[in-house]
């Protein structure tokens, strides 16, 4: 690989090859690496009100929650919060402005979210004080209705549709609850969640005129818990009549967006690093050129043809998987120092961070290794061929 050849332009295109090739790897893996980081940032704004499990019916919209394994679970020591959760679409009024928003009635372990606090934009998050009970509204909800989270007299009415309706009633609010809560609070967190409101649960089962069945059940776990292992032993304990949605299954339109878009810029830049893993074949054609005698020597010496297009196979894959690997070495650099100063900034506008976020996944290594590894191998086989091709002949000329 490093020997002396008769032209030094061989040398140099074989240090090209590999300079490109640890180029498009070093891109490939800090590209990557941003990508993770954006997703571990933009999926990190849903955490505050996405638990990290829930449990919902596979059919129908409600369950009974009062079980023997419910409460056990809600007993278990792994996990944290045990929310149970009533929720139904409402029309929600206030002074004289209506709107159609999701009524979200929560249990009190709701509250054990020390993350709650941090998507308040105004007043308070408390679900309940001396008055009685209060809720927290979105703020696309807020702005819609124009709520004044401050004036002590005017309350928000909710009405949600009665489950057994009266034949012939003349007046049709006699088909609705009709229920006022005091707001406390406003949240912002996305747009899913801000065109609702949280009440206690209480609260929602009188409106909605549920005594015992729930929604869904949401689950919080201790710190240091397997997520992933808790989730598979809860779902085989409760069977096909529920399912249990981690957070990457709550949000699936985002995941698959986020992955979408990684998955589509890995495909380009892995054109891109073909591109430059295909110089080798230039590089070993002339290479081959210039050991043609050192081949019929080998040939004359009882090297076989695979022992010959091994060595021109080795050295190509040498040539280009040692640009691989200073490729990755370089993507870890640059992970440890943007992760550490945040060299790269995103601009000043930008309230949620200061720099460019960057996560590490070794994954993505090992998958950028095997994309060059498997290129690399195509690209030197195809040259390794060359070294045999006209040996005969060329025996025959020495």
């Amino acid at each position: 690989m490093f020997a002396k050849k008769s032209t030094n332009a061989i040398n140099l295109i074989s240090g090209i090859s590999m300079v490109g090739v640890m180029v498009g790897s070093a891109a490939l893996i800090i590209i990557l690496s941003v990508f993770n980081g954006l997703e571990t940032v933009v999926l990190g704004l849903f955490d505050t009100m996405t638990p990290e499990l829930v449990i919902v019916p596979a059919k129908g919209k409600t369950f009974d929650p009062n079980t023997s394994y419910f409460s056990s679970l809600q007993k278990n020591k792994a996990v944290f919060s045990y929310t149970e959760v009533l929720q139904e679409n409402a029309l929600l009024k206030y002074n004289q402005k209506q709107a159609v928003g999701m009524v979200k009635g929560v249990s009190l372990a709701y509250l054990k979210n020390a993350k709650l606090d941090s998507s308040i934009r105004e007043g308070h998050f408390t679900l309940q004080n001396k008055s009685g009970y209060t809720a927290v509204i979105g703020s696309a909800l807020q702005s819609q209705l124009a709520v004044n989270t401050v004036d002590p007299f005017t309350e928000l009415e909710i009405f949600s549709p009665k489950k057994t309706i009266a034949v012939n009633t003349l007046n049709p609010t006699e088909d609705f609850v009709n229920k006022s809560i005091r707001v406390s609070g406003v949240f912002e967190v996305q747009q899913e969640f801000d065109n609702g409101i949280i009440v206690p649960l209480a609260f929602a089962r009188e409106l909605l005129g549920e005594e015992k069945n729930v929604s869904t059940i949401e689950i919080n776990l201790q710190e240091g818990t397997d997520v992933d292992r808790f989730k598979k032993e809860v779902a085989s304990n409760l069977g096909e009549g529920f399912e249990v949605r981690n957070r990457a299954e709550q949000n699936r339109s985002l995941y698959h967006i986020l992955n979408t878009e990684k998955w589509a810029v890995y495909i380009i830049l892995t054109f891109i690093l073909i591109i430059a893993i295909f110089n080798i074949i230039g590089s070993l054609t002339m290479l081959v050129i210039d050991k043609m005698k050192d081949i019929a020597i080998l040939s004359s010496l009882g090297a076989s043809k695979k022992l010959i297009k091994r060595i021109f196979l080795f050295e190509g894959m040498m040539i280009t998987m040692s640009g691989c690997i200073l490729g990755l070495i370089i993507g870890l650099i640059f992970y440890y120092v943007q992760h550490n100063y945040g060299i790269i900034k995103m601009g000043e506008a930008n309230l949620l961070m200061d720099s460019y976020p960057i996560g590490l996944k070794w994954k993505d290594y090992l998958l950028v290794f095997l994309t060059v590894g498997f290129f690399s191998f195509l690209a030197s086989a195809l040259s390794s061929n060359l070294s045999v091709k006209k040996i005969d002949q060329i025996n025959q000329t020495l």
